[in-house]
């Protein structure tokens, strides 16, 4: 059961109260933000909360159990303090979000009604829509090791082991031509046809110095190699940008022992049997069920 606070609920038990909301967001970069739907700045808890942010809040909802809760808030890119460019580059996924319901008047007298994480962001028209969801959807999260036969550990992490600064495996570049925003080409690097795909571009400099993205597919064509990318960058690329590309794993057995030659770290089940295998129904006499094992 929630406790209210006793000044805030003295206040709501007189007839006209002087409530509004306040969210206060924690960027994954840790640089907190603060925003309220009341007509002036507050102050609480070490934050500014900004007046005039244009952020509102939406339908919220509650769940009992495990089931996911969370609601949306909405406001205006510039007034609100974010800018499209910081979103689009990704410091705002999994932001956490903290809503209070505040007694305008006198502070102190607030109640926490909800701690999020920032979920789905939708722009258009110079605002922003975002899901808060609520604590439980972090059970919704993969935990632990997984039986499958594709490996669970990232290409260049602890597990993995294998080491992305070698230039076998990372190498740079400048744009000599692009689209601006999907698709560039640079000479010179020198891996093989696909070798990148599935790999990492972080660019070095130019507009989106900083930003990185997962390379869709990898082409090398006569010297020029082409990169088709899963996601717009937020700035317009440009001929002369620079950029640092890194192989691509798809995660199979073979990939691991064959392009990486690190198949004693590989951490996915080749061997296990498929569905296809485990529901059909074995005939009498047929090879292979013996229980021995189906790769000697």
């Amino acid at each position: 059961m929630r406790t209210i606070p006793s000044g805030l609920a003295a206040h709501l038990a007189d007839g006209a109260t002087n409530l509004c909301h306040c969210w206060k967001l924690v960027r994954r970069d840790g640089t907190p933000f603060g925003f309220t739907d009341h007509d002036r700045d507050l102050s609480f808890g070490g934050i500014v909360y900004a007046a005039r942010s244009g952020l509102e809040a939406a339908e919220a909802t509650s769940e009992l159990g495990f089931a996911v809760g969370g609601g949306e808030v909405s406001g205006a890119l510039v007034s609100a303090g974010l800018t499209e460019d910081e979103i689009s580059s990704g410091l705002y996924d999994d932001a956490s979000v903290e809503t209070w319901l505040v007694n305008w008047s006198n502070v102190s007298d607030r109640l926490l009604l909800d701690i999020g994480t920032i979920g789905e962001i939708r722009r258009a028209d110079g605002g922003f829509v975002a899901e808060v969801r609520g604590l439980m959807h972090r059970f919704d999260e993969e935990r632990g090791r997984l039986f499958r036969a594709t490996c669970s550990a990232d290409l260049g992490d602890a597990k993995c082991g294998v080491s992305l600064a070698s230039s076998a495996y990372s190498d740079t570049g400048t744009v000599t031509r692009t689209d601006g925003a999907l698709g560039i080409a640079a000479s010179g690097i020198g891996f093989a046809d696909g070798w990148c795909t599935g790999g990492q571009l972080s660019w070095t400099n130019g507009a989106n110095k900083g930003v990185s993205v997962e390379v869709k597919v990898h082409r090398a064509i006569g010297g020029t190699d082409e990169f088709d990318l899963w996601q717009r960058a937020p700035q317009p690329i440009a001929v002369g940008d620079t950029f640092l590309v890194k192989a691509g794993c798809d995660k199979n057995h073979a990939t691991c022992r064959d392009k990486f030659k690190n198949v004693l770290n590989f951490r996915g089940f080749p061997h296990m049997p498929g569905n296809d295998f485990i529901i059909r129904i074995p005939r009498q006499g047929e090879p292979g069920l013996d229980g021995g094992s189906f790769f000697k």
